[in-house]
């Protein structure tokens, strides 16, 4: 028993790591090849927030694969092995944060038009600040001095920017479109700052044992609804029709449009699916810290790639929110010291069914 005990957390930690990696590029990757396609001539946010979770037909691919695994391992006593595993109310919790998945991509879409990735990524620090809050309401997070403090310096981080809402303004752009910008990329931080918890609170009011292929299932659905959604935006946008023209005037090429948007498709699902994925084997709030702590290589990149200004403001905030980053990792390995002489045996893990 102690030895499947033993399995079971190393699976758990390699499943973490993995998610870990998954979320890690999709995080980096997807705000700088979203932003290449605006920098280029690209102008359809709605079609960017397609994008975002249009990908998610790859999700069949490891389902697929997982499928004949659990079919070549299931005992007679089981009976037929069913392809989807997802029952009708877990089905319809994933379609409706699906939903609101796809109204936060269109906001995190329309703030990337009009905002440099370096000054996007630091607001969406403050995903850790919204996601703290909802996590304390749905799921009973607990809070220590330390984490307090981290989510008091990354609101101010973000206020730091708040203040210098044109000083990175780019070219042709009007004060109220950056100023827009800047509000909807705050309010992709809210909900999704919202989803992320609501996510974990759906995993543990299931009545089915949430295994990791369930968690593939449960991604497809919400980037399928989510793909649904922003489609309608689409049709009604007429962006469809303006795909073709619009490749014509791309300018790295018309080839070189089209693979940006199927690159843009399948990185954008790596975030999804490592976001859910740390949920699964620790929590919502883990999972938007690994989110908060790749900020800064986010703000490389961005600077590196496309030339972005890293002016005083930016520098302030990146501290802060740094800060704020050590703050509540130093804090948590204090209390899981602290926690752990107490009751080693009794601890209670992730109320969530391993794989």
């Amino acid at each position: 028993m102690e030895l499947e005990d033993q399995s079971n957390t190393k699976t758990k930690k390699a499943l973490l790591i993995l998610n870990c990696i998954l979320l890690s590029i999709g995080n980096c990757g997807g705000p700088l090849i979203m932003r290449l396609y605006y920098i280029h001539g690209g102008k359809r946010i709605w079609l960017s927030s397609w994008l975002e979770t249009g990908g998610w037909p790859i999700m069949l691919i490891p389902i697929t694969v997982n499928y004949f695994r659990r079919r070549k391992t299931a005992s007679a006593t089981e009976g037929t092995t069913k392809f989807f595993q997802i029952k009708l109310p877990l089905f319809l919790a994933s379609a409706l944060i699906g939903l609101m998945t796809g109204f936060d991509d269109y906001l995190y879409a329309y703030g990337l038009a009009r905002l440099p990735v370096s000054t996007s990524a630091l607001i969406i620090a403050s995903q850790l600040a919204f996601t703290a809050g909802f996590a304390y309401l749905l799921v009973r997070q607990k809070f220590t001095s330390y984490s307090v403090n981290a989510i008091v310096l990354l609101t101010v981080g973000g206020a730091v920017l708040a203040l210098h809402t044109s000083g990175d303004r780019p070219k042709g752009e009007s004060n109220k479109e950056y100023v827009m910008g800047f509000l909807f990329t705050v309010g992709a931080s809210a909900l999704y700052g919202f989803v992320l918890p609501l996510m974990e609170l759906t995993y543990k009011k299931s009545r089915q044992s949430i295994t990791y292929s369930l968690v593939l299932e449960i991604q497809m659905v919400m980037s399928l609804f989510a793909t649904i959604f922003c489609t309608v935006g689409m049709l009604i946008n007429k962006d469809f029709q303006a795909i073709p023209r619009e490749a014509r005037k791309f300018e790295l090429g018309e080839t070189m449009y089209y693979v940006l948007l199927v690159v843009t498709g399948i990185t954008w699902q790596t975030f999804f699916l490592g976001a859910i994925g740390i949920i699964f084997c620790a929590s919502s709030l883990l999972s938007a810290i690994v989110i908060a702590v790749l900020l800064p290589v986010t703000e490389i990149l961005a600077v590196i790639f496309y030339s972005e200004s890293f002016k005083a403001e930016k520098g302030v905030s990146l501290v802060l929110s740094l800060w704020g980053f050590v703050s509540y990792f130093y804090g948590d390995i204090k209390r899981a010291k602290k926690k752990k002489p107490q009751n080693p045996e009794t601890e209670i893990p992730t109320p969530i069914a391993g794989p």
